[in-house]
């Protein structure tokens, strides 16, 4: 039989980020909403997330980096919303966001969750955001939770 390691959804003391884009705000206190109530329901103390503001979803890889290297936290969750526009700039900003954040976690060895609603009309953000196909902010969190606890238990 082969040794397996199952990720546990306890936060424990864990120090978890959460990387919040301004831009959509409505939908991105949603999205908060859910990732810090459902921190809450499994047991988490409040003391040990850490909420950074910034403007967009492009700037979350930079954050997200800086944090990443204090090695304070075991998780960070990204959250934010990009809704399509008229033009092209939805498409850079979404690729970039995603690829930033990827290159965070392949790079530096934390979890780096993409909470970062992309949607083409500001309908299917709020039914993202808890409106009537749950809340991915909370779905984000309850990543962050397992892959801290994972990636705690493979370095023993």
């Amino acid at each position: 039989m082969p040794t397996e390691i199952h990720p546990k959804l306890l936060p424990g003391n864990h120090q978890i980020a959460i990387v919040l884009g301004r831009f959509n705000e409505f939908i991105g206190k949603q999205l908060l909403e859910g990732a810090t109530d459902t921190w809450r329901m499994l047991g988490g103390k409040d003391e040990n997330l850490t909420l950074v503001h910034v403007p967009g979803s492009f700037e979350m890889p930079v954050v997200t980096r800086n944090l990443a290297d204090t090695k304070k936290y075991a998780a960070i969750v990204c959250l934010g919303c990009v809704i399509r526009g008229e033009t092209a700039h939805y498409d850079h900003v979404v690729e970039q966001t995603a690829k930033g954040i990827k290159d965070v976690n392949v790079l530096t060895g934390v979890p780096c969750i993409f909470g970062v609603l992309t949607c083409d009309t500001l309908e299917q953000a709020i039914h993202r955001a808890g409106a009537k196909l749950g809340n991915q902010g909370r779905y984000a969190m309850l990543a962050g939770v397992e892959m801290a606890n994972l990636i705690a238990r493979i370095k023993g």
